[in-house]
């Protein structure tokens, strides 16, 4: 792991350099300690704290203001912040009493509305950033079928094996129900939440709808709106919103839900290799979630969406940066052919640029200005 170099890298070492707090947030176990301290190791004297161990944690319980005090003029690095979410107005003091940039470096596996305390005593001195499992331009286009079939979690990736890498998924997938969502102060039994994950598994790449899923898990729609907000903040899942701009059409207004990385996705169904991925139902969703994580991870600021009309039109992907517009449909097949409501969508929204995401090696034109591409040449090209 240590030699595939994670694109965030420069973004952190930049954000250390101008702002007092850089977050480092992500899933467990997708490479944010190996980034932080990588990120640091050219630091003197920085200090790692990880909240997780006993040690590390007690030296924070008795006065930890007085012992961060002692480390002022480092670089502290709070590992899995969430576990002493007290810490954050203790943050916000010390930062403000030099005002300089590159204090605290700190890491969790929630997102920032999860960490409710850090939006409210250190807004205008953190900066958020968001470290996804492996990326195809980190780990090379060469390796798209083993990071389609396994995900992005560095464990998973590396595994010496198809095997072993379904032995670590189904372990995660055990570890996070039974204890890091406790830890997060989330009180909903593990077996209740693995259904619904399952659940959403099956339907991934599906229109949301709170009463069917309710219904078959015998809760109320609020109760499932709930878990799927609380997955989803967890970086288990993506709510893909409909596109709406300003146009009069009668559109779609559901949002799609996707598991966020494809190797959980293909241990919650079973899917285990290749070949068994390629006759599978999920084969055209798993590649559409995959194609989408791939852009989330490249364009992080940017505003994805997909449009759909009660006509017909409909594109996969719809990615908005500032007045820029792109459309990426999205196709499990080296040669992809292009429905009516592509076109008409295409018509609809008039984007600066459309997209195939395909798993093609070269880049070819489809022609009326549409390019087919592999998912890590298109994320280059909207940076």
């Amino acid at each position: 792991m240590s030699d595939i170099k994670r694109d965030l890298y420069g973004k952190v070492t930049t954000s250390l350099g101008y702002f007092p707090v850089t977050a480092i947030l992500g899933p467990r176990q997708c490479g944010k300690t190996t980034l932080a301290k990588n990120c640091v190791a050219s630091v003197p004297d920085a200090l790692y704290l990880d909240l997780e161990l006993p040690s590390d944690r007690a030296k924070l319980m008795g006065d930890p203001e007085a012992f961060l005090r002692r480390h002022q003029g480092h670089i502290v690095c709070l590992d899995e912040i969430q576990r002493a979410p007290d810490i954050f107005q203790i943050l916000r003091s010390l930062c403000d009493e030099t005002g300089k940039p590159g204090q605290f470096l700190v890491l969790g596996s929630a997102s920032p509305d999860l960490l409710r305390q850090t939006s409210e005593t250190l807004a205008g001195r953190i900066a958020y950033l968001e470290l996804s499992p492996f990326t195809e331009t980190e780990v090379g286009a060469e390796h798209q079928d083993a990071l389609w079939l396994r995900g992005g979690f560095p464990k998973s990736y590396l595994a010496p094996s198809d095997e072993t890498s379904r032995m670590w998924l189904e372990s995660f997938i055990m570890t996070f129900l039974e204890r890091d969502l406790p830890q997060l102060g989330i009180r909903i039994p593990s077996i209740t939440m693995r259904r619904f994950w399952e659940m959403c598994a099956h339907l991934h790449g599906d229109l949301w709808n709170h009463e069917k899923i309710a219904s078959s898990l015998g809760v109320t729609g609020k109760t499932a709106g709930h878990y799927l907000a609380v997955l989803e903040q967890a970086y288990m899942l993506r709510r893909l919103p409909p596109y709406s701009g300003n146009l009069k059409k009668r559109l779609v207004k559901s949002p799609r839900v996707f598991l966020r990385d494809s190797g959980l996705l293909h241990r919650l169904l079973r899917i285990d290799t290749l070949d068994a991925l390629s006759s599978h139902p999920v084969r055209g969703a798993s590649w559409e979630g995959y194609v989408i994580s791939q852009i989330a991870a490249a364009v992080p600021d940017a505003d994805l969406s997909f449009y759909r009309t009660s006509a017909g039109a409909e594109i996969d992907l719809v990615v908005k940066q500032g007045q820029r517009l792109t459309a990426i449909e999205i196709k499990a097949t080296s040669s992809p052919r292009m429905e009516r409501g592509f076109w008409s969508a295409l018509d609809d929204i008039k984007p600066d640029q459309a997209w195939v995401a395909a798993p093609v090696k070269e880049a070819f034109p489809l022609g009326h200005n549409v390019m087919v591409a592999s998912p890590a040449t298109i994320g280059k090209a909207l940076l």
